[in-house]
């Protein structure tokens, strides 16, 4: 849990960083955070929510990808939730969707992966999105 997901402005992963950097990015407004974790950090005069995953407000270019794309760095993203109904599970209880299916054409790269429980996964099968109403958070 001391670790931080660091996305582009895109939303394409850049690096893993310690929650002590992503609170300095954050208090010097080079940050938002899109999740949180349930851990508190206390201050002297405040306290915030440790930080799971943080999108830089202006465009970094990166000629590489530092973050490996693994089932792992997908639920870490999602914060362990499913994105089509929205709860948290542990991740036995997981799987990475292909937002258009791989049977459509789609490809597995990290625009087009989202974290999904076996019933949403299930339910939606080869299927778009719009073919059964199931859009991505």
């Amino acid at each position: 849990m001391d670790r931080t997901l660091l996305l582009n402005t895109t939303f394409e992963p850049l690096s893993i960083v310690s929650w002590k950097k992503a609170v300095m990015l954050l208090f010097l407004g080079k940050v938002e955070v899109l999740k949180e974790y349930e851990r508190e950090i206390k201050g002297i005069s405040m306290s915030i929510k440790q930080p799971a995953v943080v999108r830089l407000l202006r465009f970094v270019q990166n000629n590489h990808m530092n973050v490996k794309f693994s089932r792992k760095n997908i639920f870490l993203r999602d914060d362990y939730a499913c994105q089509y109904c929205g709860k948290r599970f542990d991740p036995r209880w997981l799987t990475c969707d292909h937002i258009i299916p791989k049977s459509r054409g789609g490809v597995t790269e990290w625009s087009n992966i989202v974290t999904s429980c076996i019933q949403c996964n299930l339910k939606k099968g080869d299927k778009l999105p719009e073919e059964v109403n199931m859009y991505p958070r």
